[in-house]
């Protein structure tokens, strides 16, 4: 019987030190959900939303907005 009892407390102790099994698994994790948010937020700045474009006409049509100073936000790095 002292034998079994040993084993057990040697098993008990060894389950115990499973390492950063834990810690690793929610920061790996968090890892994964801040780059889906970071790439989330710097792809939304590249998106094109061509609804405007659609209510005023191709833009350069001579409306409010055309002419060289028409529309700017969309033509500021070109």
């Amino acid at each position: 019987m002292p034998d079994t009892v040993d084993t057990a407390a040697a098993l008990l102790a060894a389950a115990a030190q499973q390492g950063p099994g834990d810690t690793l698994r929610i920061v790996l994790l968090v890892s994964i959900v801040g780059g889906a948010l970071l790439a989330w937020f710097l792809l939304r700045g590249y998106r094109t939303d061509d609804s405007a474009d659609a209510r005023t006409g191709d833009g350069a049509g001579g409306g409010s907005e055309g002419g060289p100073d028409g529309n700017t936000d969309r033509d500021a790095s070109a």
